[in-house]
């Protein structure tokens, strides 16, 4: 049997595109056909975005984009041929300057931007691409997810199991490595082992190390509108059943002791 690699654990434990495609359908709310899918790693959200609307004999187009060429081989053979894939970096205007309906940024990735001055210039971009889409089915969206709560700049750790589709369990660690409260400066890695037959049969150590800055809500939010965005909201839950509409968040009390949010700007 072969061995997983560290994407396919990344997927395993994750990632839920089934449930980020159609609440990004959902939370703009007027068929949209494109979407961007910018600091991608293997595309798997757009991937679930092209089958989905194949299903449903719609039309979709997806750009997905990642500065990391292991990455995106990876994603070329995982996702749908009509995924366009490109190496470059998501927040240049040289990296694919193309309108979109839909702009997805997932896996706290909004984190790489370590200033608020390149936090804007991504947002205005973004925006500007999002304003020149539409293609006569509204305004376009930008989401993004971060996390937050009690335990966000502590250190620590914690581990789940996922069964695999073959069988193997996949022993997923999520650690806080190092935290800076005053600059905002996180440093968190993934790792994981592999249990087959009740034996570690693979072990995957600081499979991911990220070096983020974590966004506080509000200032995501601020920055968000500054950059042209007309209006923002919070959602707490993208699991949606068919037909739901997406509900925000309009009070912390709704929010857990530690949680994980989408936030969403409209043009």
């Amino acid at each position: 049997m072969p061995e997983l690699d560290r994407f396919d654990c990344y997927e395993l434990c994750v990632q839920s595109p089934r449930h980020v495609a159609g609440f990004l359908r959902a939370v703009h709310g007027n068929n949209p056909v494109k979407l961007r899918e910018d600091f991608c790693g293997t595309a798997a959200v757009s991937g679930r975005w092209i089958e989905d609307a194949r299903k449903r004999g719609e039309a979709a187009q997806a750009v997905a984009v990642d500065l990391d060429p292991e990455c995106i081989a990876k994603a070329r053979r995982l996702v749908p041929r009509e995924v366009r894939l490109v190496v470059g970096d998501s927040t240049s205007a040289d990296a694919v300057e193309e309108s979109c309906d839909v702009a997805f940024v997932g896996n706290f990735s909004i984190g790489y931007l370590r200033s608020r001055e390149s936090l804007l210039r991504y947002l205005r971009l973004s925006r500007d691409r999002l304003a020149r889409g539409g293609g006569g089915f509204g305004g376009g969206v930008f989401v993004c997810d971060t996390y937050g709560g009690a335990s966000a700049f502590k250190l620590g750790s914690l581990t789940r199991k996922h069964p695999s589709r073959t069988g193997e369990i996949i022993h997923y660690h999520w650690a806080h490595e190092a935290a800076d409260p005053l600059t905002g400066m996180v440093v968190n890695s993934i790792s994981f082992k592999v249990e087959r037959d009740g034996e570690i049969v693979q072990e995957l150590p600081r499979a991911f190390v990220y070096e983020w800055r974590l966004w506080p809500v509000a200032e995501l939010r601020e920055a968000m509108v500054e950059a042209g965005f007309t209006s923002t909201e919070v959602h707490a839950d993208c699991n949606l059943a068919p037909g739901e509409a997406p509900v925000p968040v309009n009070a912390p009390e709704e929010l857990k002791e530690d949680w994980i949010v989408l936030v969403v700007a409209r043009v």
